[in-house]
């Protein structure tokens, strides 16, 4: 585990909740704001806490936390993923899952064992500029698509988001995003850009 916030009252809509964040990704966007998550240089840096610590304070929590949404970094890159979740499941609390929807395979599984209760999936950019949005890494656009389709029908709750960051979202991004989610498009959540601290700061690499 890569980080713990106790309490959050914003990150699952309506539920006191903890935020756990996981290490790794597989995409590089310029704009991300948790760098220490993904850069592997940053992430030997940071403290780490034991799943063993993190279940025992949880169990503390019973009856005065709702839920813990797990974050990263990108969640389903980790093959406990499935594990974790169900020991919190068991614990009583709620599972929210953010995820750049890599892996729609992972999102299958999880699904159906219902360990998620709530989905939040980033969408970077339209698809002709997603590898760019991505920090031109190859993304497997087909495995966006089918995890975006995943969700729509998964019957839990969700929301899509997109991060309005210069060079890589504009007007016309959103429009075609919303065209591309469909009716779903109801449910595109626009986060305003940060550029406090960001992966760019930290690596050099800037989005053409």
């Amino acid at each position: 585990m890569g980080g713990l916030q106790k309490l959050s009252l914003i990150d699952y809509p309506g539920k006191l909740s903890s935020v756990v964040f996981t290490l790794g990704c597989n995409f590089r966007c310029s704009f991300c704001h948790n760098p220490e998550l993904v850069v592997p240089e940053l992430i030997n840096q940071q403290p780490q806490m034991k799943l063993a610590d993190f279940f025992k304070w949880l169990q503390t929590r019973q009856g005065k936390l709702q839920a813990v949404v797990v974050t990263g970094g990108e969640p389903t890159l980790h093959q406990d993923l499935p594990e974790f979740l169900d020991h919190i499941k068991h614990l009583g609390f709620l599972v929210k899952l953010d995820t750049n929807g890599s892996s729609p395979a992972v999102l299958k599984q999880l699904l159906r064992h219902d360990l998620i209760d709530y989905i939040a999936m980033d969408i970077k950019s339209s698809p002709e500029r997603y590898s760019q949005a991505c920090g031109l890494v190859k993304v497997d656009l087909p495995a966006i698509h089918q995890s975006v389709d995943l969700i729509k029908n998964s019957g839990v709750a969700y929301c899509f988001r997109t991060t309005v960051a210069p060079k890589v979202v504009s007007g016309k991004d959103v429009e075609q995003i919303r065209h591309w989610l469909g009716t779903e498009g109801t449910k595109l959540v626009l986060q305003e850009f940060r550029p406090e601290k960001t992966l760019e700061h930290f690596t050099g690499v800037k989005t053409p």
